[in-house]
């Protein structure tokens, strides 16, 4: 949920499932502790629309330059200098998120290797997709010689998400992957934890040249942002209503540009019989409950066999919630288990335990029949960000097919099977790979590994563009656009399209990849 009702120019703060709540006014936004609900840290004002026209002309000035330099050593540049400071940013974020020490120093780590890989993946060469044909007048139509290669689409817009102050925030893989393209970043500051983002944006700035990266903060910031001319491309990670207004705004732009959204995602998990295990139920309830369900991978939706929901239950009420990222999150939360548990669809069959005090919430898991989920699919279906499962019920896994296609795009999709149902695993395979991005075999969705094979997205509403990562090597690739010489002198080409290939790059020439 974001906070398009109350916007005035029909976009909010667009974070994962909740924004900002203002206690320094209109101009300013200020993080809170929410093992508390009290204010930390001093406000941090909001941007001014001259000062966001200054960082954006720095961008377009600087962007030429930074598509041209030595890119590597600055990511890794960057990388070292956030771990340097790795005490005072964990815990500035554990003050503005309560996401603990231990699960924000390994978030912090997770975001300086996600900058070192971008570093590799430039030495390496491959992303730049260099092509090199030859002339050929015996063709129909005769070639010319042509060279093409992908470049920087210009500066680039990201937008922080709440529930990720590293990882996927100011200095995260959005910005990682825009900076190794070679686009000059412009980062709409999440405001759940300013003082965080304020201070990675400083390290950033004193690292990279002038006008490479900037920062904004506030809502009308954010709009003017993917309204501004100088920005070719938004990457965006948050909620669908707010994912989706961003989108329709880089959209109606009178030179409309990419939106790289990463929204809901309900990331639905098989259990086939022979995996109905009491390892297999504890392994959902430590999923679900991990970072009190404040994951976009979060296992929301179980498919189970019947007789399996007495073991799922009691693990969940086993587990231990915690206290959400903002008291608007933990409100959208409560309401959205509240009404499944009031209306007639589904049964409440567990509840975990919760800390006392600020926005604690404890864990839910509700049953519902195969039969009737189908029936009700789209009310059912919706994300309920947080600790939350629905375990649909089935007694046959031939019913299952039918009803897993008719399901929203997800980031991922989930089988556990032992070899007895290694077959039907297989044929679910074949179905789940429509519907989302990343498909697992005997394990869980949390936790995304930053590596070259990883695909982060899926289909809406999981992303605005399914053909795209927004984590792992290629998710460079959303910054770049190709672009071919024809006929052009040597010396005059890029680095990478020359004869003598410089910069050592595997290219394709002539059809031959070598």
């Amino acid at each position: 949920m974001s906070e398009l009702a109350s916007s005035p120019s029909g976009a909010g703060s667009f974070g994962r499932e909740g924004g900002e709540r203002q206690r320094g006014g209109p101009a300013s936004e200020q993080g809170f502790d929410p093992r508390t609900g009290q204010p930390v840290g001093t406000p941090v004002e909001s941007t001014s629309d001259s000062l966001l026209d200054q960082i954006c002309a720095l961008a377009t000035k600087s962007a030429a330059s930074w598509a041209a330099a030595d890119r590597a050593p600055y990511l890794e540049r960057v990388a070292d200098a956030l771990d340097a400071e790795s005490e005072l940013l964990v815990s500035t974020a554990d003050a503005e998120t309560a996401l603990g020490v231990p699960r924000l120093t390994g978030e912090l780590k997770r975001t300086t290797n996600q900058l070192r890989l971008f570093a590799e993946v430039l030495r390496e060469g491959s992303y730049l997709e260099a092509t090199l044909d030859s002339a050929d007048p015996d063709t129909v139509p005769p070639r010319p010689v042509l060279r093409r290669v992908l470049r920087s689409i210009g500066p680039v817009a990201v937008f922080a998400a709440s529930n990720f102050p590293f990882a996927f925030s100011v200095a995260g893989g959005d910005t990682a992957s825009a900076l190794a393209a070679g686009s000059p970043v412009v980062v709409k500051a999440h405001p759940g934890h300013p003082a965080t983002s304020r201070e990675t944006a400083r390290i950033l700035t004193n690292v990279l040249p002038e006008g490479v990266f900037g920062i904004v903060h506030g809502v009308e910031a954010g709009v003017r942002l993917v309204r501004h001319p100088a920005i070719k491309a938004v990457g965006f990670t948050g909620s669908t209503t707010g994912g989706r207004a961003l989108f329709d705004l880089a959209s109606s732009r009178p030179d409309p540009i990419p939106f790289y959204g990463e929204l809901g995602s309900v990331n639905p998990t098989v259990v086939l019989p022979s995996a109905a295990t009491e390892q297999t139920a504890t392994g959902f309830a430590a999923s679900l409950t991990m970072g009190v369900g404040q994951f976009c991978t979060n296992p929301g939706l179980l498919f189970a066999p019947a007789g399996f929901v007495e073991s799922l239950a009691a693990a969940v009420t086993g587990s231990s919630g915690g206290v959400m990222l903002n008291e608007r999150m933990q409100h959208t939360y409560q309401s959205g288990v509240d009404g499944l548990a009031a209306g007639e669809l589904v049964e409440l069959v567990a509840t975990g335990t919760a800390p006392e005090g600020g926005w604690a919430v404890a864990p839910k898991l509700f049953a519902v029949e195969l039969k009737t989920f189908a029936a009700n699919l789209e009310v059912l279906t919706e994300e309920h960000f947080g600790p939350a499962g629905l375990v649909v019920t089935y007694t046959d896994p031939a019913e299952l097919p039918e009803v897993l296609a008719q399901l929203p795009g997800s980031l991922t999709a989930t089988v556990h099977a032992e070899a007895a149902d290694h077959a039907v695993a297989g044929q679910l395979a074949e179905v789940l790979a429509g519907i989302a991005g990343r498909l697992i075999f005997n394990a869980w969705p949390t936790g995304v590994a930053v590596a070259w094979g990883m695909q982060h997205g899926g289909p809406w509403p999981a992303t605005t563009n399914p053909l795209h990562t927004s984590v792992g090597a290629t998710a460079i690739r959303r910054w770049l656009v190709p672009i071919s010489y024809q006929g052009w002198p040597e010396e005059l080409l890029p680095p990478a399209l020359r004869a003598d290939n410089p910069l050592a790059i595997p290219r394709r020439t002539n059809g031959t990849l070598s």
